[in-house]
C-alpha cells in the first residue's frame, strides 16, 4: 500500500467515525447536531481536511475524543503535512518532456522522475576562454545563430561561473534566450562580445608564424613583422600591431623567409 492509499484510507475512516456518532449526537447533544452535520456536508475528499468543529462543553469533547475521532483527525493532518513535503511544484508553467515513473512506483532518493521544461525561455551553456573571464558581465547582449546561420536570435548573459576549468582553461557562461522558433535540444552558435579592440585585423590562422608574427610585403620584399594576437577563432585570428595599408600575404608561400623577393599578383 503506497502513501496516497494510506492517506485516503485514514481520511475515509475519519468520515466513517464521525458518521457513526451522528445518531448519538442527535440524542445526547441536540444543540450541536447541526454543526457536525454541516462539517460532514462540507467534507471533500479531494481537498485538505477541514478543522473539527469547536467543542461547546467538556462532555461533548470527552465523548468525541473517546470515539477516537480527535486522534483520527490529527493522524490525517499529519499525513497531509508529509504529503505536502513530497509534492514537487515547478515555479513556472511548462510541459513534461520525459517521465521515468508511473503512479505507485517506488521512488528512491536521488532517482530521476522525469523532465519538466518551460518552452517559452531557454538557457544555453557556452565555454569562454579564461582570458576574457573578467570582461564578461551579467546582462551582456549575445548574438545567437543556428548552425546554417539563416536565423539570428538575441540573448543575454544571466550567469558566469566563477570557476575556471583546469583542463580547457575556459569559463562556463549561461545565456538566456527566448523565441517561438526555438526547441529544447537545438544547436546554436553564440557570438559573445567580451572586449572591443581598436586597430585590429582578422587574418587566417595559417598566416600566423610562431603564434606572434606575419609576413608583409614591402617593395616586393617579404618582411616578417611581430604582431600581438588578441583573439583566436577556429580558422582566423585577430591581431594588432599592423599599420594601415600594410600588404599582408593572403595565403601561405612555400619556403617563405624574411627578405625573400616576391611578386604581387593582382586579381580582377
Amino acid at each position: 500500500m503506497n502513501f496516497m492509499q494510506v492517506y485516503n484510507l485514514k481520511k475515509s475512516n475519519l468520515i466513517n467515525s464521525i458518521t457513526a456518532i451522528m445518531p448519538d449526537i442527535r440524542l445526547d447533544f441536540p444543540k450541536e447536531f447541526n454543526k457536525w452535520q454541516t462539517y460532514l456536508n462540507n467534507f471533500d475528499l479531494n481537498n485538505a481536511t477541514p478543522k473539527l468543529p469547536s467543542f461547546s462543553t467538556d462532555k461533548e469533547k470527552y465523548f468525541v475524543s473517546g470515539k477516537g475521532i480527535t486522534t483520527g483527525y490529527f493522524n490525517v493532518k499529519n499525513l497531509e503535512v508529509k504529503l505536502k513535503k513530497y509534492s514537487i511544484k515547478a515555479p513556472y508553467k511548462g510541459i513534461l518532456t520525459e517521465t521515468f515513473v508511473t503512479d505507485g512506483t517506488l521512488v528512491r532518493a536521488g532517482q530521476k522522475l522525469g523532465e519538466f521544461i518551460d518552452p517559452s525561455i531557454f538557457e544555453m551553456e557556452v565555454s569562454i576562454n579564461a582570458a576574457f573571464a573578467d570582461l564578461l558581465k551579467i546582462g551582456n547582449t549575445v548574438s545567437l545563430t543556428n548552425l546554417e546561420r539563416t536565423k539570428t536570435y538575441e540573448g543575454k548573459v544571466v550567469r558566469v561561473n566563477g570557476k575556471v576549468d583546469l583542463a580547457s582553461q575556459t569559463v562556463k557562461v549561461f545565456i538566456e534566450v527566448a523565441h517561438k522558433d526555438l526547441k529544447d535540444g537545438m544547436y546554436l552558435e553564440a557570438h559573445v562580445v567580451a572586449k572591443s579592440e581598436k586597430n585590429a585585423f582578422e587574418v587566417s590562422r595559417k598566416l600566423l608564424i610562431n603564434n606572434n608574427s606575419v609576413y608583409t610585403v614591402k617593395d616586393t620584399i617579404l618582411k616578417l613583422i611581430e604582431v600581438n594576437p588578441v583573439y583566436f577563432n577556429a580558422e582566423t585570428v585577430v591581431i594588432k600591431g599592423l599599420s594601415n595599408n600594410t600588404s599582408v600575404l593572403t595565403q601561405s608561400v612555400p619556403g617563405a623567409f624574411d627578405g625573400m623577393v616576391v611578386k604581387i599578383q593582382k586579381n580582377n
